[in-house]
């Protein structure tokens, strides 16, 4: 999603590698779910979360067996022009005969489509050479889409991206100017936006002022190029462990001292909808994920890798969600913000307070103008057409103002981040999670099979564990099942 978490052509080890995808995952989604989690019920949450991390963990398998493929194709066209002019018609016609007597028939299943005659030659050869899906060559989901995709498949792929980008700056541009407003009003017992905040000003004027300022000062970096550094990486890395550790070490003392308030419930239906859409966006991951682990050195143990770090993040969040909903009667939709007060803990609440308060504030910062540039590029990959140049109107000025305009609209007209975060979740982020990686995967079998012929299907060393199609058609019937549930289920509670 948002450009390259690491520096090109940087390689470091497996450890860093999990601890970048802990570090992609665990996000701002993480503060929306003790809420969703208490709206759900204890038992029924912690049921839901467990199954939605292991499709979490089943998709990403997809991700990076399609990974392996994009690489074989990428390595089978370079090195075909190459190994082709040097092998004469005469040498070919003797591979050709030497094949027919060994393996009769064998060698037309292996020739690839619209391919020169030499393929066969190539993929027999391939059929050895495992490195052909080492993981070496940075393909992200947008390279994997043109080659594996057809053009109506392309389309959409960009279209389901752009709406999850766009759902995401909208999540970001309420969640800034709404802990700046609660950590700044004076009067701190307000919680509706007609009440007063600053003297005769309404809380609901505050947010848009500090709405407006967030914009300004940030909404012009999408006219540039940028990406986020290594040390920004550190930055954000950081803040994030100290807040998400903070925030389960103050929970755990006060139910220590016995000053648990909360009585959640064990099971609430109701709830469920919301907490599918929040639990898919908090372990969203799938979108990075070539950046991330191109660089790894040793692929050997990538599906382990991946195993543990959405086992982790399970924990994590199974422990931030269960200390919350029975330290706190009432949860804000940014977890954060329940810190706001801390009697008892004297200058160490003080700091806690303003610390957690204004934590989305600078991850958020750092992360929103990639997103924009990010987005920006895809409404171009989407609507531009490619070698054409454009005015400099249309290149450089319309399509930053479409990548942060309809964010901001979102964000004027509601403060409900956790709505935010459901909806995308449900629907963009369900698609991303889950039909992208399962057809990614689909057709790249489809394109290896073509390449190694249908016979030499496990020859991908990266192929997922669950290598049969069934589980492909299981991941997109549950996905359909589920957003027609959401969907139903938020025109229900219109109607109300």
């Amino acid at each position: 999603m948002a450009g390259s978490l690491v520096d090109t052509g940087a390689t470091y080890p497996a450890l860093v590698g999990l601890m970048y995808v802990f570090n992609l995952i665990v996000g701002t989604g993480a503060l929306t779910m003790p809420l969703a989690f208490k709206e759900a019920g204890w038992a029924v949450g912690m049921v839901l979360i467990i199954f939605l991390s292991f499709m979490s963990f089943l998709s990403t398998t997809y991700v990076v067996e399609a990974m392996a493929a994009a690489n074989a194709m990428l390595k089978y066209k370079k090195n075909d022009s190459r190994r082709s002019d040097s092998v004469s018609s005469e040498e070919y016609d003797n591979m050709v005969s030497d094949n027919d007597l060994s393996h009769p028939g064998e060698h037309q299943s292996l020739i690839y489509p619209h391919a020169s005659t030499a393929h066969s030659y190539m993929s027999e050869c391939s059929r050895r050479d495992t490195d052909y899906f080492e993981i070496t060559e940075r393909t992200e989901m947008g390279d994997m889409a043109k080659m594996f995709f057809s053009k109506i498949g392309m389309y959409l792929f960009y279209l389901v991206m752009i709406v999850y980008l766009y759902g995401d700056l909208a999540i970001y541009a309420v969640a800034v100017p709404k802990s700046l407003r609660d950590m700044t009003c004076t009067n701190i017992s307000g919680t509706r936006d007609d009440e007063n905040c600053w003297g005769n000003v309404s809380r609901g004027s505050v947010y848009r002022i500090y709405l407006a300022i967030f914009i300004l000062l940030l909404g012009p970096f999408t006219f540039f190029n940028i990406q986020k550094t290594k040390y920004m990486q550190i930055f954000t890395s950081i803040t994030r462990w100290v807040a998400f550790l903070m925030m389960i070490a103050v929970a755990c003392v006060l139910l220590g001292e016995g000053k648990g308030v909360g009585e959640p419930v064990v099971a609430k239906i109701s709830g469920i909808p919301n907490l599918f859409g929040v639990c898919i966006y908090s372990f969203m991951c799938h979108h990075s994920l070539p950046s991330i682990l191109t660089p790894v050195r040793r692929k050997n143990h990538l599906t382990a890798l991946l195993f543990g770090d959405i086992f982790m993040v399970l924990l994590f969040y199974a422990l931030l969600s269960f200390t919350a909903i029975f330290t706190f009667a009432d949860l804000n939709s940014l977890y954060t913000l329940n810190f706001s007060s801390l009697p008892g803990f004297g200058n160490f609440g003080l700091f806690v307070s303003y610390f957690l308060g204004l934590f989305p504030v600078f991850t958020i910062s750092t992360n929103f103008p990639i997103i924009c540039v990010t987005l920006r590029n895809n409404l171009k990959s989407l609507i531009l057409r490619e070698g054409r140049a454009y005015p400099f109107v249309v290149d450089r000025l319309l399509f930053p103002i479409m990548a942060v305009v309809p964010p901001v609209i979102v964000a004027f007209i509601t403060t409900d981040i956790q709505m935010l975060v459901g909806i995308t979740g449900s629907y963009a982020g369900a698609a991303v999670q889950y039909v992208i990686p399962a057809t990614l995967a689909y057709f790249g079998r489809k394109k290896v099979a073509e390449m190694f012929g249908s016979a030499n299907a496990d020859v991908n060393k990266h192929r997922s564990l669950f290598k049969h199609n069934i589980w492909v058609v299981g991941v997109l019937v549950w996905t359909g099942l589920c957003i027609i549930l959401v969907t139903v289920d938020h025109i229900m509670s219109g109607l109300e």
